[in-house]
C-alpha cells in the first residue's frame, strides 16, 4: 500500500462514515432503509433506541408525529431521532435558535447537538459537527436566556494563576484566564516582588456605573429649559425619586448634563450593589426619562445609550469622571528587590517609565493608555471571572507612575491608577459555574451578606492590584532587555509552527528519486 493510501486510511473513521451515512440518509430519505414501527406511547425497548438511528421516517410521519395535539412539543421530539428532528428544521417546521424551549430544560444538550449538525451541513466547510469544539458536560441551563444564543458549543481557555498577591494586608490567588504564554509568569514575578515591600495597598476613589441618553427637542431653546430643570433641586429629585424606584441597589448618585444643537445627553451615574448594573441603570434610566417627559412631553428619546456613557469604546470622560469602580493601588518596592527580583534599578525603571508611559502615550495622543499593558491583566482576570470582555476598552484605562523614594532614593513607589474599573459579582458570566468557582477562590461570589457592594469593589481592588504586579514585571523586563528572550522561551507554541526547512544538498541517489 503506498504511502498516500495509508494516510488516507489511518485518518477515515468509524465516525467519519457514519456521519456519511447519516448525511446521505437526509439528503435522499426515499433510499434509507424502512422506518420502524411507529409508536405514539413515547416508551421504547433498548433494541429500538439502537436501531433508531438505522432508519429516517419520511418527512410527513415526521411532520405527523411532532404535530400531534395530545403530546407536548418537547415529548413528540423525544420520539424522533436527531436525523429526523434536523429534516424537520431543514424543511422549516422547526427554528433553530428556538431548539432549547423545544426541547425543555432536560434535553439542552441534544438541542445544541442537533444545531451544530444543522450548521455544520449548511456551511460551506462542515466541520462544525465533527470538530473539537467541545459541548458535552456543561450546564446550559446557565446560560439559555442569560449569556449566549444559537449555542454550539464552548470555548476552553487556559487558566493559570498567579501570585499570590498580598492586597491591604490579604493574600489573593490571581486568577488569569490566557492563551499569551509569559503572562501569568511574568505577572507572579511582579507579584513577589510587591510582596516582598509588604504588599499593596489600594484606595477606591469611586463608584458609579453610568448611562446617557440622548433626547431629542423640537429647538435648542427646549433642550435648554430641559437642562436647566434637570441641574435644578426640583428636577433632579423627581428624576431621582422615579431612578431608585426601581431597585433597592440603585441609588443615584450624579447627573450630568451637556447639550449639541437640540439634542440633550444626560449622565446618570449610580451604585449598582455587586451588580456591575447596566441592566439595573437602564431600567432605572427609563423609569427617569418616563417621569421626565411628564414635564416636557415634546421630548423624544432617541437612544437610551447615547454614547455620553461611555460603555465598551475609549472617551475622555470616562477617563476624567470615571465609570464602575475607581482604584488607586500603590506599593513600595525595596531597591535590593528590584536588583535581585527584576534585574534593574530604580532609576532605569522611572526613567522607563516617564519615556514609554507618559510620554510616548501622549505623543501618540492616547486616551487613559499611560500604561504598558493593563489590558493584558485585566482581560485576564476579566474571561477568568465572568465579566464583560468588551468592557476592557474603558476598564483597562490606566495611568503607571514610578519615583524614587527612600532615603537617597534607593526605594521605589510604584502606582496604577484605573478610573473605569466595571465589574459586577453576581449577574451576567458570573453565573457560569466555572467563574462562580473563580470568584469562591477569591471569597468574592455572589452578592455581600452584609455591605451590597463590597464583594465587587474588593474584586477591582484585586485587579488594580494585578495590573500593577504586570506592570513592574513587563517594564523591568524591558529595562533589562529580557523581554524577547522571555517571550521566544515560553511564548513559541510548537503545535502550529512549521518545522525549520534546509535547503537540499543533492547527494549519491538524489537523480534517483527525481
Amino acid at each position: 500500500m503506498s504511502s498516500i493510501a495509508q494516510q488516507h486510511t489511518s485518518s477515515f473513521s468509524v465516525r467519519d462514515l457514519d456521519l456519511k451515512l447519516k448525511q446521505v440518509r437526509l439528503a435522499h430519505p426515499e433510499q434509507s432503509l424502512p422506518s420502524p414501527p411507529a409508536s405514539d406511547s413515547g416508551s421504547s425497548s433498548p433494541k429500538q433506541d439502537s436501531e433508531e438511528c438505522y432508519f429516517l421516517r419520511s418527512l410527513k410521519e415526521c411532520l405527523a408525529i411532532y404535530e400531534e395535539p395530545s403530546r407536548t412539543r418537547s415529548a413528540s421530539l423525544a420520539l424522533l431521532s436527531d436525523e429526523e428532528v434536523i429534516m424537520l428544521a431543514n424543511n422549516g417546521h422547526i427554528a433553530t435558535y428556538a431548539l432549547e424551549k423545544l426541547f425543555g430544560m432536560d434535553q439542552l444538550e441534544r438541542a445544541v447537538r442537533i444545531r451544530r449538525a444543522i450548521i455544520s451541513r449548511a456551511s460551506s466547510t462542515g466541520t462544525l459537527e465533527s470538530s473539537s469544539i467541545p459541548y458535552e458536560n456543561y450546564d446550559y441551563s446557565r446560560v439559555l436566556g442569560a449569556c449566549c444564543e444559537n449555542v454550539v458549543g464552548y470555548i476552553p481557555i487556559p487558566l493559570g494563576v498567579a501570585g499570590p498577591l498580598t492586597v491591604d494586608g490579604k493574600q489573593y490567588p490571581i486568577p488569569m484566564a490566557t492563551a499569551e504564554g509569559t503572562l501569568v509568569a511574568s505577572t507572579s514575578r511582579g507579584c513577589k516582588a510587591l510582596n516582598a515591600g509588604g504588599g499593596v495597598s489600594t484606595v477606591l476613589v469611586g463608584d458609579g456605573m453610568t448611562r446617557g441618553p440622548a433626547i431629542d427637542f423640537p429647538s435648542a431653546i427646549q433642550a435648554g429649559a430641559a437642562k436647566a430643570w434637570i441641574d435644578s433641586d426640583e428636577g433632579h429629585k423627581a428624576l431621582r425619586e422615579a431612578f431608585e424606584s426601581t431597585s433597592r441597589f440603585a441609588k443615584l448618585k450624579s447627573l450630568k448634563t451637556a447639550i449639541a444643537g437640540r439634542t440633550l445627553y444626560v449622565r446618570f451615574a449610580t451604585t449598582t450593589g455587586d451588580a456591575m448594573g447596566m441592566n439595573m441603570i437602564s431600567k432605572g434610566t427609563e423609569k427617569a426619562l418616563e417621569a421626565m417627559q411628564q414635564r416636557f412631553p415634546e421630548m423624544v428619546v432617541l437612544a437610551l445609550s447615547g454614547n455620553y456613557c461611555t460603555d465598551k469604546k475609549p472617551a475622555a470622560i470616562n477617563w476624567i469622571e470615571g465609570r464602575g469602580k475607581s482604584v488607586v493601588a500603590e506599593a513600595v518596592v525595596p531597591g535590593h528587590v528590584v536588583k535581585t527580583v527584576l534585574k534593574t534599578t530604580v532609576r532605569d525603571l522611572c526613567n522607563l517609565n516617564v519615556k514609554k508611559n507618559l510620554m510616548g502615550s501622549a505623543m501618540a495622543g492616547s486616551i487613559g493608555g499611560f500604561n504598558a499593558h493593563a489590558a493584558n491583566i485585566l482581560t485576564a482576570i476579566f474571561l477568568a471571572t465572568g465579566q464583560d470582555p468588551a468592557q476592557n476598552v474603558e476598564s483597562s484605562m490606566c495611568m503607571t507612575l514610578m519615583e524614587p523614594t527612600g532615603l537617597n532614593g534607593e526605594d521605589l513607589l510604584v502606582s496604577v491608577t484605573m478610573p473605569c474599573i466595571e465589574v459586577g459579582t453576581v449577574g451576567g458570566g458570573t453565573v457560569l459555574a466555572p467563574q462562580q468557582g473563580v470568584l469562591d477562590m477569591l471569597g468574592v461570589r455572589g452578592a455581600h451578606p452584609q455591605q451590597p457592594g463590597q464583594n465587587a469593589q474588593t474584586l477591582a481592588r484585586i485587579i488594580a492590584s494585578a495590573v500593577l504586579a504586570g506592570e513592574l514585571s513587563l517594564l523591568s523586563a524591558l529595562a533589562a532587555g529580557h523581554l524577547i528572550k522571555a517571550h521566544m522561551a515560553h511564548n513559541r507554541s510548537q503545535v502550529n509552527t512549521p518545522a525549520v526547512s534546509a535547503p537540499v544538498t543533492p547527494g549519491a541517489g538524489f537523480a534517483s528519486r527525481i
